[in-house]
C-alpha cells in the first residue's frame, strides 16, 4: 500500500448536514436562549415589584399602651407604656410568658428620633440568673440618677449599654445603642408611667 492510500485512510471523514439536520442542532441552543431571556425577564418583574428598601420601609410605631392593657391580666400588673416626645417610635412590644427560667417580662422596643434602639424590659419576678442572662455579661461602669432614681451602669462586649433599677416591686432594664440622654428620656417616661 502506498503512502497515499494510508493517508487517505487516515483522514476522517466531515460530516455534511442537511439544512432540516442543521436547523434540529440550532433548535437546543436557541430553546436555551430562550428559556434564559424569560427566566431573567421573570426575575426582573419580581425585583421591580418589591418595595426599596430603607429605613421608612421597616419602621413601625406600635401602640404601646395598647398591647400593655391587653398583657395586663397575663401580667398581673399594667405593664410600662412610657409616653414620649414626637420623634419617638415603638417597633415591638410583648409580653413573655416564663421559660424554664420561671421569669415572665414586659419588653419594648424604642426607636429615638436619631434611629438608635432602646428596649425596655420590665418584670415582677426578677431571679440571679434571668437577671445575669438579660445583661449579656455586661460589666458595672458606674451609676446614673433619673429623675431622683439611682440607676445601675453597665457596659457589654457588644457596644450596648445597660441601666438597671429596681422601682416599685419591679426590675426595670433599659439597653440599647442610643446615647445616654436619650436613656435619660426614656428612663424619666417609663419612672412617670410607673408612679
Amino acid at each position: 500500500m502506498s503512502n497515499t492510500q494510508e493517508n487517505q485512510q487516515e483522514a476522517p471523514a466531515t460530516p455534511v448536514l442537511t439544512a432540516k439536520q442543521a436547523k434540529r442542532a440550532n433548535a437546543s441552543s436557541i430553546g436555551m436562549f430562550i428559556a434564559t431571556a424569560v427566566t431573567l425577564a421573570l426575575v426582573l418583574f419580581v425585583v421591580l415589584l418589591n418595595p426599596t428598601h430603607t429605613a421608612e420601609t421597616y419602621t413601625r410605631d406600635i401602640d404601646v399602651a395598647t398591647v400593655a392593657s391587653q398583657a395586663e391580666d397575663a401580667a398581673g400588673y399594667e405593664p410600662a407604656a412610657a409616653v414620649l416626645p414626637d420623634g419617638w417610635t415603638s417597633n415591638y412590644a410583648r409580653w413573655t410568658g416564663s421559660a424554664s427560667d420561671g421569669v415572665a417580662f414586659w419588653e419594648v422596643g424604642y426607636l429615638t428620633p436619631d434611629r438608635e434602639f432602646i428596649q425596655v424590659t420590665q418584670t415582677n419576678n426578677s431571679n440571679p440568673t434571668w437577671f445575669s442572662q438579660r445583661l449579656e455579661d455586661a460589666q458595672p461602669s458606674g451609676q446614673r440618677v433619673i429623675d431622683g432614681v439611682t440607676w445601675e451602669l453597665l457596659d457589654s462586649t457588644s457596644g450596648d449599654v445597660f441601666l438597671t433599677t429596681e422601682q416599685d416591686g419591679f426590675t426595670l432594664i433599659l439597653n440599647g445603642t442610643a446615647d445616654l440622654a436619650q436613656f435619660d428620656v426614656l428612663g424619666s417616661a417609663v419612672l412617670e408611667d410607673l408612679g
